[in-house]
């Protein structure tokens, strides 16, 4: 068969099931990407880059403004589509991640594709992340205006996508029927042979400090750090944390950007924001003990899970990360946010330990408590690992259940 992704950041979410399809020599697999690729082929598939043609307009009404740029990239990709149909590629199946707008058109160059979608999130004005923290309102009443047309490039997809593929349960639950039916819940998957507990890590530090497993370490990681996944809630614990666990280092992993939500004031950053606002309520010498390493390479990043001797993940009810199920896979032993993408894999004082998203001293507590009982992180830590292997496996579970999707979308009539 034919097979075309297209992913804006290719491989994304496609990085095991893109090669998976290739490696049968009886498939053609061929990638559709915005990002420069250094190479013309990887894991056999073959790359393809293409660029916006213009950017969005100058002073256009800030409700539609999202999906004009939706719309520039979905002509781009259309335009790369076509080039491709003049070299002689009909793809079977198209598999794209909808999010950006690229995979609008596609169906105008290839009506007898059958396209499958990953839905990732679709956005509600109530009862997800929207509204969910009260500290940071609207700026604009008109918000949930510009919020229902931001479902227009989804509403636009459910018309030509045949199927749909949810990581989790909660996530396809967002979208609306009749395309919630046709949605297939099946994650990414998690190499659970690679990201496995380690009793020999070591994490080496600034000032030629190593880290191992005879240390406290209480770990912290976002790609960017803001308030959607809880950094405003784990710095205002901090203070605490440090006063009572005088041995303790603490690692928050992330950027300084913005992935999810609104950005703060000009100039500002919310990693910024937070440390200044806790800043007095920490000595110096408190303060040595805390890194903000920032963004790490992948192999570091499965060091310092394997490392921590307690992991905090907290979360908005939107989209969840990987690091929580690595971080799970890893054996570490979790005090997450009882938020409702948490639920299905998060049992309290099974895989780990729950609190209220906004709730400073509970997660206090709760890390404190595990920092002083081993043996409950030993038992948390081993049922949060036999979960993820037994539930996001990535070769005995989910990439089996990715292809049978692919077979679905295939076979759709």
């Amino acid at each position: 068969m034919k097979f075309l992704f297209v992913h804006q950041n290719f491989p994304g979410q496609f990085k095991f099931l893109a090669p998976a399809l290739a490696a049968d020599p009886r498939n053609r697999v061929i990638a559709l990407t915005m990002k420069k690729m250094a190479v013309a082929e990887w894991h056999g598939i073959k790359l393809r880059s293409y660029a916006a043609g213009r950017g969005t307009t100058k002073g256009i009404h800030p409700w539609v403004s999202d999906f004009e740029t939706k719309t520039i990239r979905g002509e781009a990709c259309f335009r790369a589509a076509q080039q491709l149909k003049a070299e002689g590629f009909i793809p079977d199946v198209i598999i794209a991640h909808p999010g950006w707008g690229e995979s609008l058109f596609l169906k105008d160059v290839w009506p007898q594709a059958k396209l499958g979608i990953y839905c990732e999130f679709y956005y509600h004005q109530k009862g997800a992340d929207v509204g969910f923290d009260q500290e940071f309102p609207a700026r604009d009443d008109a918000d949930v205006c510009r919020l229902r047309l931001k479902n227009i490039n989804s509403l636009l997809h459910f018309q030509v996508a045949d199927a749909g593929i949810s990581p989790t349960e909660w996530q396809a639950s967002t979208f609306p029927e009749p395309f919630r039916s046709r949605i297939t819940v099946a994650h990414d998957g998690i190499d659970t042979v690679m990201v496995a507990p380690n009793p020999a890590v070591s994490f080496a530090l600034p000032g030629d400090v190593k880290l191992t497993k005879q240390d406290e370490v209480i770990t912290f990681v976002n790609r960017n750090l803001e308030p959607y996944r809880g950094y405003h809630i784990f710095m205002r614990a901090l203070p605490e944390l440090l006063r009572r666990r005088p041995r303790a280092r603490v690692l928050i992993v992330g950027g300084s950007n913005v992935s999810y939500g609104a950005r703060p004031e000009e100039g500002k950053t919310w990693k910024e924001i937070f440390i200044e606002e806790v800043r007095q309520q920490i000595s110096e010498a408190d303060r040595a003990r805390v890194y903000f390493p920032g963004t790490i390479p992948y192999p570091q990043f499965l060091q310092l899970l394997q490392l921590s001797t307690v992991h905090v993940y907290l979360t908005y009810p939107f989209v969840l990360s990987w690091s929580l199920l690595e971080a799970m896979s890893a054996g570490c032993a979790i005090v997450a946010s009882d938020t409702r993408p948490l639920h299905e894999a998060v049992q309290h004082n099974e895989t780990g330990r729950m609190i209220s998203f906004f709730d400073v001293t509970g997660l206090t507590n709760e890390v404190c408590a595990l920092l002083d009982d081993p043996v409950e992180r030993a038992r948390l830590g081993a049922n949060a690992r036999a979960f993820a292997q037994a539930t996001y496996d990535l070769k005995r579970v989910c990439l089996p259940r990715q292809l049978e999707w692919v077979m679905l979308v295939a076979n759709r009539l």
